[in-house]
C-alpha cells in the first residue's frame, strides 16, 4: 500500500467516524468528494478556506480557516452563532434570544447559542483573485444534527426533492442585472458606523442610456472581463455580458442548470462582483433601483423548463406555435395563481416594489404573455425548439436564490397537482384587467402571511420566521423620513 492511499485511507476513517457522517449529514459520496479534496490543497496552493453559508437573506456569512484545519470540519462541522439566521438586512437581531426559546418556531435559538455548518465538498472553488483562498459552501443545521426548517439550502432541496418525487426536474437559465459605479467616498468615519452602514459615494462610469452599445460595452471592456475571468474561474457557466439600460448597468447571462447548482452560483457570482470591483475602487451594487440621479432598475429574469426524468424530454416544447403543452399551462397557471403571495421570496426588498411600473420592462400585473417582455411571465416555448422555456421577469436581484428558485417550484408543481389553468396570453401588459402586483413590502409581507398555500408548502415555521424578519426591515423603513418627505413640507409648514 502506498504512502497517499494510506492517508486517503487514513482521513476517510477520520470522517466515517466523526460527528456529520455519524449522523447521518455526510453520505457516503460526500465522504468520498472530502477526502478527493483534502488530497488536492497542497497541489493547488491553498492557504486558506473560506467556509460560508447562504444566510436568510442571500448572503454570505462565515469564518475563514487554515487549510490543515479542513479535516476537522470534515469531521465536526463548524460552529457560529444562531443569530446569524436572527438578523434583517441593517444587522439587527430581531427575535428574544435572551427570553428562552427566542420566539423561533420549533427551533432552540435562545441565548444566542451555536448552529452548526455542513460543508458541502463539491462547492469548493478557488478564489482566483486572491491566490491561496477558496470558497467552501455549506448549509446549516441545529448542533444535535436536526434540519433547520428556514436554512435556504435544505429549503431549496426538499422542494427539488419534492418535484423528483413528482417525476420532474427543473432547468434554470439566469439573465443578472447589476450596476457598478465608480466609488469616491465609502463612509469610513466613526460616526458613521451605523447599523445599517451609510451608503458609500459614487459617480458614474459613464453617461446615458446606451442599451447593448458595442462602444460602450469597449469602453467598460476591462473591468467587465475581469468579471468574465473571475466568473469561469469558478466555474460559472457565462454565456454573455451586456450593456443595459441604464448607466452603468450590466447584465451576465448563464447557460441552463439544475437549480441548486444555479443557487450556489448566483451567491458566487454577487460576492465576486462586489469583491473584484471593490479592488478597483469601483462600486458594484445589485440593489434593485439605486438612489443615483436617472438610474434604471435591475431585475432578474428566470428562464425554466421542466424535464421529465425518465426520458429527458423538455415538457414545454408545443406541438404549434398557438398552444402550451399542459404541463407549460399547468406550470404558468401555478406560478401566476400564487405570484402575488410569492412576492416576499422573489422581491424580499423594500426598492424591489420601486420597479414595477408600467411601461420600464418590468411587470406590473400578474399575467402572462408570448415573447412580452412587459408581462410578468414570457413564454418562449416553439415547435422543435429543445430550449422551449418560460421566463419569469417578476424578480430583483437581491432576492435570496434558494428561496426563489424554492417558491418557483412550489408553485409551478401545485399547479401540475391541481390542473390549474392560465388566463389568455396578453398583448398589452400594461393595459389590462389583470391583479396588480403588490406596490410595496408591506403588501407583501402581509400576503405572505397570510398564504395558506405557502404555510401547507414550506410551514408555518419558515413562513412566520421569515415575516417577522421581514416585518422589522419594514418598520425601520416606515419610521424615516426621507428626502422626500423633508422636501415636500419643511417649508410650508
Amino acid at each position: 500500500m502506498g504512502r497517499d492511499h494510506r492517508v486517503k485511507s487514513e482521513l476517510k476513517a477520520r470522517i466515517q467516524a466523526g460527528k456529520l457522517a455519524s449522523s447521518g449529514l455526510l453520505c457516503e459520496e460526500d465522504i468520498e468528494r472530502a477526502v478527493s479534496l483534502l488530497g488536492e490543497l497542497k497541489e493547488k496552493g491553498i492557504e486558506t478556506v473560506r467556509v460560508v453559508f447562504p444566510d436568510q437573506h442571500g448572503i454570505f456569512r462565515g469564518k475563514t480557516i487554515v487549510a490543515d484545519a479542513l479535516p476537522s470540519l470534515f469531521c465536526s462541522g463548524l460552529s457560529v452563532p444562531s443569530t446569524l439566521l436572527l438578523k434583517d438586512t441593517s444587522g439587527r437581531t430581531v427575535f428574544p434570544v435572551w427570553s428562552g426559546d427566542a420566539g423561533v418556531a420549533d427551533q432552540p435559538m435562545g441565548g444566542a447559542g451555536d448552529v452548526l455548518l455542513v460543508p458541502d465538498a463539491e462547492t469548493f472553488r478557488p478564489i482566483t483573485w486572491l491566490p491561496g483562498s477558496a470558497w467552501l459552501l455549506c448549509h446549516c443545521v441545529q448542533k444535535s444534527g436536526e434540519a433547520i426548517s428556514f436554512d435556504p439550502v435544505t429549503l431549496l432541496r426538499t422542494a427539488v426533492s419534492g418535484l423528483a418525487a413528482a417525476g420532474y426536474e427543473l432547468c434554470v437559465g439566469l439573465e443578472v442585472e447589476f450596476h457598478i459605479f465608480t466609488l469616491t467616498g465609502e463612509g469610513l468615519e466613526h460616526g458613521e458606523a451605523t447599523m445599517p452602514a451609510k451608503a458609500p459615494e459614487t459617480r458614474l462610469l459613464a453617461p446615458g442610456y446606451q442599451l447593448l452599445s458595442d462602444g460602450r460595452y469597449g469602453e467598460h471592456e476591462s473591468i467587465l472581463e475581469e468579471l468574465r475571468n473571475n466568473a469561469q474561474a469558478l466555474g460559472l457557466p457565462v454565456r454573455s455580458m451586456e450593456v443595459e439600460m441604464g448607466p452603468g448597468q450590466f447584465e451576465f447571462t448563464f447557460e441552463p442548470a439544475s437549480p441548486q447548482t444555479h443557487a450556489h452560483n448566483m451567491m458566487m457570482f454577487r460576492a465576486m462582483v462586489k469583491e473584484v470591483c471593490a479592488r478597483y475602487d469601483l462600486h458594484a451594487t445589485f440593489m434593485c433601483r439605486p438612489r443615483a440621479a436617472n438610474s434604471a432598475a435591475s431585475g432578474w429574469h428566470l428562464h425554466q423548463s421542466l424535464i421529465n426524468r425518465k426520458t429527458g424530454e423538455n415538457c414545454f416544447i408545443p406541438e404549434t406555435t398557438e398552444t402550451l403543452t399542459p404541463l407549460a399551462g399547468n406550470w404558468i397557471g401555478g406560478l401566476l395563481q400564487h405570484a402575488r403571495e410569492a412576492c416576499l421570496l422573489t422581491t424580499p426588498s423594500v426598492t424591489g416594489y420601486k420597479r414595477f411600473q408600467p411601461y420600464q420592462l418590468a411587470p406590473d400585473r400578474i399575467q402572462w404573455g408570448r415573447d412580452n417582455r412587459g408581462a410578468m411571465i414570457r413564454a418562449l416555448d416553439y415547435p422543435g425548439d429543445g430550449a422551449s422555456r418560460i421566463e419569469n421577469r417578476i424578480a430583483e436581484t437581491s432576492a435570496n436564490p434558494y428561496y426563489y428558485f424554492a417558491s418557483q417550484i412550489a408553485c409551478g408543481l401545485h399547479g401540475i397537482q391541481e390542473d390549474i389553468s392560465p388566463p389568455p396570453p396578453v398583448e398589452k401588459p400594461y393595459d389590462n384587467a389583470s391583479e396588480m402586483l403588490p406596490s410595496s413590502l408591506g403588501e407583501a409581507i402581509d400576503a405572505f402571511g397570510k398564504s395558506k398555500f405557502f404555510r401547507d408548502a414550506f410551514g408555518d415555521g419558515f413562513v412566520d420566521y421569515l415575516v417577522r424578519i421581514k416585518q422589522a426591515e419594514w418598520e425601520r423603513y416606515l419610521s424615516h423620513v426621507s428626502d422626500w418627505e423633508e422636501a415636500e413640507y419643511s417649508r410650508i409648514y
